[in-house]
């Protein structure tokens, strides 16, 4: 032993032998090894076994899709109401119908049957009897004035005293008219007039409402205001003067009744016409 290298001792086709078989010494297993290490990591290739090796695994994928749909889930279920939240705020709907402007309405509801039994009582001419039948009629006409303040004023407006409220109104005054009319103290003309022009109304209300809401006008509460106090001086059993001025009151009371239905008739008949401008111009765009 000289103590010289192998590799020195080789030569050149030592330093090969030590870096690896040449292609001359190359078996036909190590070379259908290279071959397929080769073909694996050429880019494009068929077999990419390399791409194969890194691509994860489908029970790999399968967790973080699960945990992406548990994600997505938690995130709707934070948004969503929570399964009571809905009987809560149905409970909460169905308590505060009985608010005071809707106790109010009922009241005047109440007072409508009262009103004509005290009304038609002793034959509907006894000055005490008409007295107290004027305390009712007085008594849901105030009742009128305060239940749709409070009601927009304290937000208690509920689906119940929206459809409640107009027919108390037209209730009481209805049984008040046809009560005086039956007893001969007021002309069924008169009453026709108001009951016409109510129902009228409130008929052309609906029928507009899908374009619009015609708003209460000044000129309709001073014809609710005229018409309580002219029918309530005809429900007393007044002489004299006062006789002959409630009968002046009626009129105006008429003339007002007559004037604010056909100014709800005009601007119904705007609306409708607006309602209708407007869905043909949506068309159009929508078509266009």
């Amino acid at each position: 032993m000289t103590g010289v290298p192998a590799s020195a001792a080789g030569g050149p086709s030592g330093a090969r032998r030590a870096k690896g078989p040449t292609s001359g010494s190359l078996t036909p297993a190590s070379g259908r090894a290279l071959a397929r290490e080769a073909r694996d990591t050429a880019p494009g290739g068929s077999g990419d076994g390399r791409a194969r090796r890194e691509a994860p695994s489908p029970e790999e994928v399968r967790p973080q899709h699960s945990q992406g749909s548990a994600d997505a889930a938690e995130a709707q279920g934070s948004t969503r109401a929570p399964r009571g939240g809905k009987i809560a705020a149905a409970a909460v709907d169905q308590a505060s119908v009985w608010n005071i402007a809707n106790l109010l309405t009922m009241l005047r509801l109440l007072l409508v049957p009262a009103f004509v039994m005290l009304m038609l009582a002793d034959g509907g001419y006894d000055p005490a009897w008409r007295s107290l039948a004027w305390a009712a009629f007085a008594i849901a006409m105030i009742t009128d004035l305060f239940d749709g303040h409070l009601a927009r004023t304290y937000n208690l407006v509920t689906d119940f005293g929206k459809i409640a409220d107009p027919i108390a109104d037209k209730a009481i005054m209805g049984a008040a008219l046809i009560c005086l009319s039956a007893l001969g103290d007021l002309p069924w003309w008169v009453t026709g007039v108001i009951l016409g022009r109510e129902l009228g109304i409130t008929l052309l209300r609906f029928l507009v409402i899908r374009y619009g809401v015609i708003p209460a006008s000044r000129g309709g509460k001073l014809k609710t205001l005229t018409q309580g106090v002219a029918v309530g001086m005809y429900v007393l059993a007044l002489t004299g003067w006062l006789a002959t001025l409630r009968w002046w009151v009626m009129a105006a009371a008429v003339v007002l009744t007559v004037a604010t239905g056909l100014d709800y008739v005009k601007q119904a008949i705007v609306l409708r016409r607006q309602g209708i401008a407007e869905r043909k111009a949506a068309l159009e765009e929508t078509e266009e």
